[in-house]
Formats: C-alpha cells, sequence, structure tokens
C-alpha cells in the first residue's frame, strides 16, 4: 500500500503577500491518514506543558509531544521541549514530507487537539533555533480545523484555510517573518486532531 495518494504533488498557491504558503489537500490518502492518526494517537508520549498569561499559568490548551534525529531541544512561549528518537512511522511520514517540499527536516512537534476547545493562538514560529526563514511542513490527521494567517504590519491582510485530513501545509521563505497563524477554538469541533509539523533545529 502506498502511503502518498497518486496526486500528492497537486497544491494550491495560497498567493499571500511576504510569503510562500502552498497546501496540498490530498497528500494521505483518507484510510491511510485515518490508520496514521489511530497509532499516533495511542503511542504518542503526549504531554500537556503550563504556559503563563498575563500573570497566571494555565495548562496549555492542548496536548504535545516533540521527536527528532538529534538531541538538540526546542523552546517556545517559555517552554523547553526535549526531543524524543523518531519512532519508524515518524520516519516515513517524515521522508515522503521531504520528498514533496525537497527539504529535509530534523524535527517534529506534534499537537493533539482533543476537540475544538482546544486551540493554538495567533503567533509565529520563528524561535531562534529555527533560523532565518524558518520552513515548517504541517502534516494534519483527523478533524478538520480552520487555520487563519494574517499580515503582522498589515492586519487588513487575512487568509482562512480548511486544513483536511491528510494534508499538508507548507509554509516557506519569508513566511515567519512577515506572517502569523493561528487554529482558533470551535465549539462544532467534537473530533481530535493531529497536527505534525516538521522543522529544522540543525544548532
Amino acid at each position: 500500500m502506498e502511503l502518498f495518494n497518486s496526486e500528492d504533488h497537486l497544491s494550491t498557491n495560497l498567493h499571500l503577500k511576504d510569503a510562500d504558503v502552498r497546501y496540498y489537500p490530498s497528500l494521505i490518502s483518507s484510510e491511510l491518514a485515518t490508520s496514521y492518526f489511530d497509532k499516533l494517537y495511542e503511542d504518542t508520549i503526549w504531554q500537556q506543558d503550563e504556559i503563563k498569561l498575563f500573570g497566571k499559568v494555565y495548562p496549555q490548551p492542548r496536548l504535545t509531544a516533540l521527536y527528532a534525529d538529534n538531541r538538540r531541544p526546542y523552546s517556545y512561549s517559555g517552554i523547553i521541549m526535549h526531543p524524543l528518537p523518531f519512532s519508524p512511522l515518524l520516519h516515513e511520514i517524515k521522508r515522503k514530507v521531504e520528498i514533496i517540499s525537497e527539504i529535509k527536516f530534523t524535527t517534529v512537534l506534534l499537537n493533539l487537539y482533543r476537540d475544538g476547545n482546544d486551540s493554538n493562538g495567533w503567533h509565529s514560529d520563528d524561535e531562534k533555533e529555527l533560523g532565518q526563514d524558518p520552513v515548517i511542513a504541517s502534516v494534519s490527521l483527523g478533524a478538520k480545523r480552520r487555520f487563519q494567517l494574517r499580515h503582522k504590519k498589515d492586519k487588513s491582510l487575512r487568509t482562512t484555510i480548511e486544513l483536511e485530513h491528510g494534508s499538508l501545509l507548507l509554509m516557506k521563505g519569508p513566511t515567519q517573518n512577515n506572517w502569523q497563524h493561528q487554529l482558533p477554538k470551535s465549539k462544532r469541533i467534537m473530533e481530535p486532531r493531529i497536527n505534525l509539523t516538521f522543522r529544522i533545529i540543525a544548532s
């Protein structure tokens, strides 16, 4: 059985100013994406960190996990994560994403959104360990969720895309320097979603 659809190279360019964002809606077949979701949901070592907002500490509104082919940590929002070694499944997904993107990744941050109450607020993946012009390859498994982007300087520039089961969103070039993104809450979403965000932490 093939990991990816025969049309896995078909993509949509979002044509955003000061950005390079492409969306592959059917990167993984629905049946296989469901199989991967089930295995990752059960086998991933999930954690729930705490975040500090306006002087108060809250549980992060999602579960996370970090895996890498090196030991370099990843830090964001005051949280420092230390990676576990890639599993064979994560290696296989990474290899196929690398074929599509023509970029070699070292690390994957997984997010588990248990339902629509879990979310991720406005931010950019621009931490210093990601280097200049970070590349983020985001694979979605499970519930379809709205993904929003807005320009950092011109707030009138905004767009929303529905990230589908088995899809890939590839953000590269100046995107993280010029745009923020978020996954908002939704009361109508009852099912979980797993998001694999591949990235490069080389030094």
